[in-house]
């Protein structure tokens, strides 16, 4: 699993940009969030406080598909 590139962050950045103007959808914008900060801390596995950001983010993402 690499890291997220640029590009993906800026679209991320953007779509977060949309879903804060009521358009697009939040749960779906928080999976993105998680997979992304996923990405970032398996690329950098010694960093704990990396890890548990994801895992938040990843428990927050699940919370708001509902599951």
């Amino acid at each position: 699993m690499s890291k997220p590139s640029i590009s993906e962050i800026a679209a991320f950045l953007t779509d977060l940009r949309a879903v804060r103007t009521g358009v697009g959808d939040p749960a779906a914008l928080a999976v993105r969030k998680a997979e992304l900060l996923e990405r970032i801390a398996a690329a950098s596995p010694d960093d704990i406080e990396a890890a548990e950001v994801a895992r938040v983010a990843r428990r927050a993402a699940d919370l708001a598909r509902g599951q």
